[in-house]
């Protein structure tokens, strides 16, 4: 799982990358200091994960992770090379989740690109580049697909639905995926992924405030989003955990990260035994059988049955094995859906 992180030059997204990697990178005051995207990988952090290789007395922990992506800041014209436009582009289109950070704060020493503090006007910015670049994509593939609907092709009928509901809703300023297509037909699946369109990924807006408990517009808030204090996210790195108890500061970095499994609709569940505890990222509404294909590929075609009980639960009782015993392993089939905290054992 990847997710970019991108926005306006300076507005705090090399910094929030800092943050959330650990990983020194450029966050010179100046406009596009981010050239060639900076990469990190970032535990995601889970307390059951712990309290069941406690339980287990595991060998390994190993948690799941998402990889980040800090992309070099967008411009105004991007969508026709301004900048680093066309690389900001190609990037984008690597990941599966946005998310946009948006300068809320005020510092003077610190040079916003066009003077002046404007959240709705700085998204506003960044989403109409995207939405341009999305529309060519959108004109190019309509060429094929209306000529497949000329020539009676099946599925192109659909095909070319969903793209008019796409392109009318771009021509309308918004994000491709506020187009509500039946992504249940595999003909306009097929579209949608060959137009691999950046407005139809999740988006997530982090705005950058002074204080975590500042006030935004209403304006700010219609749409999936989180505040933090990127600043001093980037100082918490650098303190002892006894100067951060002294200060009675806190990190929101974990918010991020569980709100980027939201929006992307991931669940978590768990492995876990003497030898290790391990977290599996999976969809949400995956079967048995796929859940397993996370561990091995072979798990989904050899699948016979699964062992199942939540992790609360297994807690409570203490042990794999008293379970067992207690009769409180449920025995799930082919069909059973996967729900987020499941423990579970694979039999094949």
């Amino acid at each position: 799982m990847k997710i970019g992180i991108v926005g306006l030059p300076n507005v705090g997204k090399s910094t929030l990358f800092k943050a959330l990697t650990k990983t020194p990178v450029d966050i010179n005051n100046y406009p596009f200091c981010t050239i060639k995207p900076n990469m990190g990988i970032v535990k995601v952090p889970d307390k059951r994960l712990w309290k069941l290789a406690d339980m287990s007395h595991s060998a390994k922990i190993i948690p799941t992770v998402i990889e980040f992506m800090d992309i070099a800041g967008l411009v105004k014209g991007a969508s026709t090379g301004e900048g680093l436009g066309n690389k900001f582009l190609a990037n984008i289109r690597e990941v599966d989740a946005i998310v946009q950070v948006v300068r809320v704060f005020k510092n003077d020493n610190i040079i916003h690109v066009h003077n002046k503090i404007d959240p709705e006007n700085d998204i506003e910015i960044i989403n109409t580049e995207l939405i341009i670049a999305d529309l060519e994509t959108v004109k190019k593939v309509r060429v094929r697909i209306e000529k497949d609907a000329r020539g009676n092709i099946k599925g192109a009928d659909k095909q070319l639905e969903a793209l008019n509901k796409i392109q009318k809703v771009l021509e309308e300023g918004k994000l491709a995926n506020k187009s509500l297509l039946d992504l249940s037909d595999k003909y306009i699946k097929i579209i949608v992924r060959e137009l691999a369109l950046l407005t139809m990924k999740p988006f997530l807006y982090i705005y950058n405030v002074n204080d975590i408990s500042q006030h935004l517009p209403n304006s700010l808030k219609n749409q999936s989003y989180l505040k933090l204090d990127i600043k001093i996210e980037e100082e918490l790195i650098e303190m002892t955990k006894d100067e951060i108890q002294e200060l009675s500061l806190q990190s929101n970095l974990d918010k991020l990260i569980l709100k980027a499994y939201e929006i992307l609709g991931l669940i978590t569940f768990f492995t876990t035994g003497p030898d290790e505890s391990r977290a599996w990222t999976i969809k949400y509404g995956s079967t048995a059988p796929l859940a397993g294909a996370a561990i091995h590929t072979d798990f989904k075609e050899k699948f016979i049955r699964a062992e199942v009980i939540t992790w609360n639960k297994l807690l409570e009782i203490g042990s794999w094995t008293r379970a067992r015993e207690l009769g409180k392993l449920r025995l799930e089939g082919k069909n059973y859906l996967v729900r987020d905290g499941d423990v579970i054992e694979f039999k094949i």
